[in-house]
């Protein structure tokens, strides 16, 4: 395994499942291995332009419920996209696995990018297939068992555990356009309490929030979330505006507040999340 890739994330706070809640930044990584590097056309400026800026700095302060932070850049792996969400055009030999040729993908976008931001070719060549493997092996894989991990050891001590997806997207357009999206594929990944709960939070704090559109949620809240099971998975898109500075990539006077709505809605989850009824609805009978 290539050890310029590991380790892959951190965790800080608990991970005992002591909270019923897990917060995770997939896109905030500002980490590339050299030979990545060398075999892209694109500067480094051009390539951190599709990471989620300091999202992983906004999460912080909530301290004791777990947090994963992916250190790789978003251009080198995403990790809110299936493994089959692959593109056998950017290999020079046939994949060993059935590619699966999604609305993502054909856009440049899937597990392992073919474009950076701004829809710019990454590679210089096409790469041997066991390139996006290696990288599934190192960084993917690794990550969604983490979360697995954690969100399974808080649903066997609260009955119930919560996913927070994190991410930053560019200003949606439309005139007083959200700036907070939240995603639960369309009532797929999460109680509808729960994204009641959610929403009101951002809109106390000033916020327009939305749902699903133009976000709905990606590989992890689609993976992971199984409200029946009592697993609820929620995406979290935050305007970039309200706290960076996209072309410098540093934080604005705003970031304070976000960073403080991030925490304030860790705390909150942790103190009422347990009044929505988010058990399997047949536990007690399981029981």
């Amino acid at each position: 395994m290539n050890d310029s890739m590991l380790p892959g994330f951190s965790v800080s706070g608990d991970s005992d499942g002591r909270w019923p809640v897990v917060m995770a930044s997939p896109h905030s990584g500002r980490d590339y291995p050299p030979a990545f590097l060398a075999a892209s056309r694109l500067s480094m400026a051009q390539l951190r332009r599709a990471e989620d800026p300091l999202v992983d700095a906004l999460l912080e302060g909530i301290g004791d419920v777990p947090v994963l932070t992916a250190r790789h850049g978003r251009a080198f792996l995403d990790l809110n996209r299936a493994e089959d969400e692959l593109d056998p055009a950017m290999y020079d030999a046939p994949l060993p696995i059935t590619a699966r040729q999604t609305e993502r993908v054909g856009a440049g976008l899937g597990v392992v990018p073919r474009v950076a931001a701004q829809g710019l070719d990454i590679y210089r060549r096409r790469m041997p297939p066991g390139e996006a493997e290696a990288r599934l092996a190192a960084l993917h894989r690794p990550w969604h068992a983490r979360i697995a991990e954690l969100l399974a050891r808080a649903r066997a001590r609260h009955g119930f555990a919560i996913l927070i997806d994190c991410h930053s997207m560019p200003q949606p357009s439309g005139v007083l356009p959200p700036q907070i999206v939240l995603g639960d594929r369309y009532g797929g990944s999460a109680s509808p309490a729960l994204m009641s709960m959610i929403e009101g939070h951002f809109q106390a704090a000033g916020w327009r929030v939305g749902r699903n559109i133009p976000y709905a949620g990606g590989h992890t809240t689609a993976f992971h979330g199984a409200p029946g099971a009592g697993i609820h998975a929620v995406q979290v898109e935050i305007d970039r505006g309200l706290y960076v500075d996209t072309g410098r990539m540093t934080p604005t006077a705003g970031f304070a507040a976000v960073a403080s709505a991030m925490t304030g809605l860790a705390a909150l989850l942790v103190a009422e999340a347990a009044s929505l009824g988010l058990e399997p609805p047949l536990q007690e009978a399981a029981e």
